[in-house]
């Protein structure tokens, strides 16, 4: 017998292929990465290499009840916004609200005239980077060396 496969299957907001496997499918939506996939496939019991497009209609409910609660049975260290400064939980933000989450952190940090805050506002570096050669903007191309002092050897 022949299952017909879905080409596509929505999941967590966000279409995905049918034809590809579970785990690799599931990376597809913005916050959920191939670890993440493996521990919801391995969660629910669901063969991670089998096609998204070949899972039933209660096994697709479960992905996408996981995707979205993933925060409920993953431990703290494996959310990736754990103890939320608002609520004190532990999140795991997939999607549109990862990005409004982001932003609106970055914002925070601006308003709060943080070092980070202070780099985010002046679009400079933020983690460390060096700045003298790297992240220039504009035409600037190359960079030439002025005259030589004393003993330069600069002949006619």
């Amino acid at each position: 017998m022949s299952q017909e496969i879905k080409q596509i299957v929505r999941i967590g907001d966000t279409d995905l292929e049918g034809m590809k496997p579970v785990a690799y499918a599931l990376t597809k939506i913005r916050g959920i990465g191939i670890s993440t996939a493996y521990a919801i496939c391995r969660y629910l019991g669901i063969n991670p290499t089998l096609r998204l497009g070949q899972l039933d209609e209660d096994s697709v409910r479960k992905l996408d009840w996981a995707v979205r609660n993933l925060h409920q049975f993953a431990p703290g260290w494996f959310v990736n916004r754990p103890r939320d400064p608002e609520s004190g939980k532990n999140l795991h933000l997939i999607g549109a609200d990862l990005v409004f989450y982001a932003k609106r952190d970055v914002d925070l940090m601006k308003k709060l005239r943080s070092w980070k805050g202070i780099r985010h506002n002046l679009g400079l570096k933020v983690r460390g980077q060096r700045t003298r050669t790297t992240g220039r903007l504009g035409m600037t191309v190359g960079v030439t060396k002025g005259k030589t002092q004393a003993g330069g050897g600069g002949g006619k």
